[in-house]
This record gives C-alpha cells, structure tokens and sequence, in this order.
C-alpha cells in the first residue's frame, strides 16, 4: 500500500475541511472532485476569471448530490481581504491553485500576472496566518527554474527567470519561506510541469498545449509545433498532482516550515512524441488523423528548451509516488476530449 493510499483511507475514516482557490479551474476541478469523493468538507473560491461554471457543473454530476452538499463555492476574488477571510475561516488546510498561469499572458500583461499572482497570493496567505490553518499548500511553478541548464531540476539550483510568470511564481515561493520564519507558518510550494488532464481548457492560457492539439486534430485543423519539435517537457497527469497537493498538506512533519517540492514523473517526452501519441489516440476517433503532420514555426519567446524533474524529495519526504505516466494518462484524457469536441466512435 502507497502513502497516498494509506493517506485516503486516513480521510475517509477522519474527514477534514479544505479550501481549494480557483476550483473551478483545471487543477482546482479536479482537487474539488477527489477531495469529495473521499467524504472532505470543500470550501471553493474562484472569481470566473479563468474557471468555468461548467467545471463545476461536471464534479457535481460525477460526485452525486449527497457529495456535493458537502461543498460550499464563494465566488470572490483573492485580491479581496474580505473574501479571503470568510474562504479560510474554519480550514484546515489551504490548497491554492488561484493564479494567472501562462507565460505569453504574462509578457503581454505583466500588471495582472503580478496583481494575481502576488498581491493575490499574499492576501491569502495572510488570511490562512491569522485563521491558523494546519498548512498553506500552493502552486508554485516550474518556470522558476528559468535558465538554469542542469537536468533533471533539482528543487535548489534555479536560474534567472525568463517571464513575468516566472518571476511571481518564485516570490511567492518567497513569501512562503518568510512567513514560515516570521511567523511559523505552515507552507509547501508544488513546482507543477506542465500538468494536463480532463477539464483543461483548450482556449486557455495556461500550458493547454494537448486539448489543443486534440480539437485540431479531431476537427482536421492545422497543429502548430512551436520550434523543432525536439523541445521537451515533463508532462504530468493531473491525478498525479492531486496525490502531491494531499500529501504535501497532511505530511506530518516537515525539516523546515517552508518546502518545495517538484510535481512531475521524471521523464522528457519531446513535441514530437507528444504529437504522434496525440495522433495515434484521435485515430480512434477519426482514423484518417494517423496521416496528419505538424506545421513548424518560431520558437515562443521565453519558453525554455528542456525541462525534466527529479521527483526523489518528494519521493522521500511525501512518499510521492506518480500512478500515470503520459500515455496512461492520455488514455484517460483522450476519451474526456473527445466527448468535450463532439467526437464519435
């Protein structure tokens, strides 16, 4: 039995309360689903900004009603001291995935990345200190590690940051040591790499790189790579982030009062591999796909080249211990997809 099996069966017998920021996002959805589905009490804030009612609609439907009483939404937004207090009054731990994600977002408008991601972040953190939560669990980003060369990304050699994005992501990280030091807060940060699954939206901003990839597949559009092709990334499922955030939040002790921890499997898999495991599992759906070939163009500005986690820290202080390698997790994925663009077998 894995930790975070013993973890759910924890909960089950002792049920807790959670606040889960931006639930009616990607990452936040899927939170919301497993957190009920394991008999928690969720508090949900997200303001719409990125998230989606229908998000929320979906978890009801799959969780019944006799679990969906158990969650309360605020729509508010985490910039509001107000809001922040009445999300985390009576919590016990604070899952924060509330954020402007993306890169390109954040070279074209770099007030609001750092408004939300900053002054945002701080809000809550302050709220979650003076409510006393158990622990303030957040998504912390990858991107941090900016230029640095070495690989697999170690939690403490980073480089410079190459975005505005990058940049609010490691002051958090940031906020969260302090305030652990200064005022003996609970903190743990989850450097997540390009994380995918069912509910990410195609239109979004945020690493949506394979529901795109998806709908032009399947409606026999163009697939843009960017660059060569030969750029890598760790993609992670999202139920893999999912055991990481419950653990990282019930872990009974900790070395320092802040840590960071990468949210990955520990493999590369090229555009180029991504690709043609995304064209082989629409083939299902629409055979003639199998023949379809990429468009190439410029590289995006302030992408970095390669990324791969090394994952041994949280192995080792979380008993973190990733179910879904890419292609399971695309064979979980590509079903949601294709029902969300209106394929049939």
């Amino acid at each position: 039995m894995t930790a975070y099996d013993t973890l759910r069966e924890q909960l089950s017998a002792q049920p807790r309360t959670w606040l889960v920021t931006g639930c009616a996002g990607f990452i936040g959805s899927n939170l919301l689903e497993a957190l009920l589905r394991l008999g928690q009490t969720v508090i949900g804030l997200d303001n719409f900004s990125t998230g989606h009612q229908g998000n929320l609609d979906e978890v009801r439907q799959l969780v019944g009603d006799a679990a969906w009483a158990r969650f309360t939404f605020i729509q508010g937004d985490i910039r509001d001291a107000d809001a922040c207090a009445r999300a985390v009054y009576g919590v016990d731990y604070v899952l924060h995935q509330a954020a402007l994600g993306s890169v390109p977002r954040s070279l074209d408008d770099p007030w609001n990345t750092h408004d939300n991601n900053i002054n945002g972040f701080l809000r809550l953190l302050i709220a979650s200190r003076d409510a006393g939560v158990k622990r303030f669990v957040y998504a912390a980003s990858s991107s941090t590690y900016g230029d640095h060369p070495g690989l697999p990304k170690v939690e403490e050699q980073i480089g410079k940051p190459l975005s505005p994005y990058a940049v609010t992501k490691y002051v958090n990280e940031l906020y969260g040591d302090v305030f652990a030091r200064a005022y003996g807060v609970s903190a743990v940060g989850l450097r997540y790499f390009n994380v995918f699954g069912p509910r990410q939206d195609p239109n979004g901003a945020y690493a949506a790189v394979m529901p795109k990839w998806f709908a032009a597949l399947l409606n026999n559009d163009t697939v843009y790579i960017n660059g060569d092709g030969e750029t890598s990334r760790d993609f992670c499922f999202v139920g893999n982030a999912v055991q990481a955030n419950l653990l990282a939040a019930t872990a009974p002790s900790l070395p320092e009062g802040h840590e960071v921890f990468n949210v990955a499997v520990g493999d590369r898999t090229t555009l180029n591999e991504l690709y043609a495991a995304i064209r082989e599992q629409v083939a299902r759906w629409r055979p003639e796909a199998a023949q379809c070939q990429p468009v190439y163009r410029d590289f995006r500005a302030g992408d970095v080249r390669h990324s791969q986690a090394d994952i041994s820290k949280a192995a080792s202080l979380l008993g973190y211990a990733p179910t879904h390698r890419v292609a399971e997790g695309l064979d979980i994925a590509a079903p949601w997809y294709a029902q969300l663009f209106g394929a049939t077998a």
